[in-house]
């Protein structure tokens, strides 16, 4: 499904960790808790040491973010680049903006890294929104933070 077009304002722009200003990054961090740790109910250490080498990727909506995915490198988390900590604004869900982010990942990827493979967590009830993006799932769900998890690839 295309993004709705009738969104307004929306703003993409990807940063390096020493791009973000100082609000930015403590608005990232805010989101991303709103969502995974308040929302989810998953009480988990968020800044887990990889925002500094990683690419961000905001959405922004009337200059707040609305919308956020990180890019890490190849061996830092896993052998190929990961795309994570996708999260949208609960007011703009299900305008494929999700569909979006993970495009856009999932292109910058490739661009700066110049391969197609990708390997995620992936929250398990999401497992068939990352096959619709060329995922696939690789071995069984394990527990990450009180959350079903699995790890997909993409394989490129």
């Amino acid at each position: 499904m295309p993004l709705d077009l009738n969104i307004q304002n929306l703003l993409w722009s990807w940063k390096s960790f020493e791009q973000l200003t100082k609000n930015e990054l403590y608005e990232i961090l805010s989101f991303r808790q709103s969502i995974f740790v308040v929302e989810q109910k998953s009480w988990y250490l968020d800044a887990d040491g990889l925002d500094s080498i990683s690419l961000h990727l905001l959405l922004k909506k009337n200059k707040l973010i609305v919308g956020y995915l990180r890019l890490i490198p190849p061996g830092k988390k896993y052998d190929t680049p990961s795309i994570g900590r996708i999260c949208i604004s609960e007011s703009l869900r299900g305008n494929s903006i999700g569909s979006e982010l993970v495009q856009r990942g999932v292109q910058k990827s490739s661009d700066i890294y110049l391969s197609n493979s990708l390997t995620i967590s992936a929250q398990t009830y999401l497992t068939q929104f990352y096959q619709n993006h060329g995922f696939i799932t690789q071995g069984e769900a394990y527990d990450e933070d009180g959350i079903p998890h699995v790890r997909m690839v993409k394989v490129g």
